[in-house]
C-alpha cells in the first residue's frame, strides 16, 4: 500500500510525540512492506508565529491532498492571552471543519498492569472499556453569533448553542454503527431538562435509535453522566454526546487510565480521510525535556492505520505493541513505576515489539 501522510507536530510537546508516532508508521510500513510518504506543515502557535495564521492555506491544501493526518498538540502561554483575535485553537478547529471532520472517536480503555495507577479502586476501573463518539463541527464551539460588546457599564459576551437534526443525526448514526460491533450499547448524553437544543438532540437519538433494534439506546443527562463515569465506568459501552459534554467527559474519563498521556482519538468525516492526535494539550511545561508520553500519539497513529488507510492487522500490531510494552514494565513519568524512560525510549521499545 502507498499513503500519503500529513504530520502537523504543532506546539509544545508536539514535535516530540509526533516524531515518536512516525518511527512507529515507518516500522509499520517496514514490517508489512508498505510505503509511507510523509510531509510536514504548520498549525497552533508555530504558525502564527511563522505566519500570522494559525491554519495557512498551504496546510489545508496539503490536508486536503493527503490519505490521513497526524497531529501532536497546539497551544501553550505565549498565545494565551483572551483577547486575541488569532489564538492556536483556531488552527485545529479550522482544519476539522475545513475537512468536514464531524466525529471524534476517543477509545478509553484501562490497561490491566495500570489499574493501580488509577486514582480510582481497581474494582472500579478494572476491565473498563467505553467508546466516546463526540459531535465535533457544531455546539457553542462553532455557533454563531460569538460576540463581546458593551452595554452601558457592562460588558456583554455571547456564543451560541446550535444544532441541527442532520448533524446530530449522522454522529448518532456512526456511534449504532460502532455499538454493533462492540457490546451493543449506546449511552447519549444531553441535557434535555434544560436546553432545546439538547431536547431535539435526544428526539432524533430516539428516531435513530428505532433504526437499529439491535442495539440497545439509553438516555443520561451530562451532570448525572459525569458522576457514573466515576462510581460504575463499567457501565458504559459507545457514549455519543455534542461537542462540548464530550470535551469535558473525556478528559475526565481518562482519570480512569491513570493518564492522560495514554488516550488518542481519531477525527472523522464521511470519507475515509481523517485526523489523528492524542487527547492531551501542548504541556508546555515539559516541552523539550524528552520526557513527554508518545503512546497517545502511537495509538492514535493505530487509529489512522485502521479507520483511513483500512489496514487492521497492522492496527492490531501496533496496539499489541503498545499492550506488551506496557506489560513489560515500561513506563514515561506520567505513568509511575519505579523507572521512568524518555519519550524516544518509549518509542523504541513499541518500535522493537513490533519486529
Amino acid at each position: 500500500m502507498k499513503a500519503n501522510l500529513v504530520l502537523l507536530a504543532g506546539d509544545g510537546i508536539g514535535p516530540e510525540i509526533v516524531a515518536e508516532g512516525r518511527r512507529v508508521l515507518e516500522q509499520i510500513a517496514a514490517r508489512f512492506g508498505h510505503q509511507f510518504t510523509f510531509s510536514d506543515h504548520l498549525i497552533g502557535g508555530i504558525a502564527i508565529d511563522r505566519t500570522g495564521d494559525p491554519l495557512p492555506a498551504e496546510t489545508v491544501a496539503a490536508c486536503e491532498h493527503s490519505d490521513a493526518i497526524l497531529l501532536g498538540a497546539v497551544g501553550g502561554p505565549k498565545w494565551d492571552d483572551p483577547r486575541a483575535k488569532v489564538r492556536p485553537e483556531q488552527g485545529l478547529l479550522g482544519v476539522r471543519r475545513a475537512l468536514g471532520l464531524y466525529a471524534n472517536l476517543r477509545p478509553v480503555r484501562v490497561h490491566p498492569a495500570l489499574v493501580s495507577s488509577s486514582p480510582l479502586k481497581a474494582e472500579r476501573v478494572e476491565g473498563v472499556d467505553i467508546l466516546f463518539v463526540r459531535e465535533l463541527t457544531g455546539g457553542l464551539y462553532f455557533g454563531k453569533p460569538r460576540l463581546r460588546e458593551k452595554v452601558g457599564e457592562r460588558t456583554r459576551a455571547v456564543d451560541t448553542l446550535e444544532y441541527t437534526d442532520e448533524e446530530i443525526r449522522r454522529v448518532v448514526r456512526l456511534a449504532m454503527r460502532l455499538a454493533t460491533m462492540r457490546r451493543k450499547l449506546v449511552t447519549s448524553v444531553d441535557k434535555a431538562n434544560v436546553l432545546e437544543s439538547s431536547r431535539l438532540w435526544r428526539e432524533v437519538a430516539n428516531e435513530v435509535g428505532s433504526e437499529n433494534p439491535g442495539v440497545r439506546l439509553e438516555h443520561q443527562l451530562v451532570d448525572s453522566c459525569a458522576m457514573r463515569l466515576v462510581t460504575a465506568p463499567k457501565t458504559f459501552d459507545v457514549v455519543v454526546t455534542e461537542n462540548m459534554f464530550g470535551d469535558i467527559l473525556t478528559d475526565e474519563a481518562a482519570v480512569l487510565t491513570g493518564s492522560l498521556g495514554l488516550l488518542p482519538s481519531a477525527s472523522l468525516g464521511d470519507g475515509t480521510r481523517g485526523l489523528y492526535e492524542p487527547i492531551h494539550g501542548s504541556a508546555p511545561d515539559i516541552a523539550g525535556k524528552g520526557i513527554a508520553n508518545p503512546l497517545g500519539t502511537i495509538l492514535s497513529a493505530a487509529m489512522l492505520l485502521r479507520h483511513s488507510l483500512g489496514i487492521e492487522e497492522e492496527a492490531r500490531a501496533v496496539e499489541k505493541a503498545v499492550d506488551e510494552a506496557i506489560a513489560s514494565g515500561a513506563r514515561t513519568g506520567d505513568m509511575g513505576g519505579e523507572r521512568s524512560i524518555s519519550t524516544h525510549e518509549m518509542g523504541s521499545i513499541v518500535c522493537e515489539q513490533i519486529g
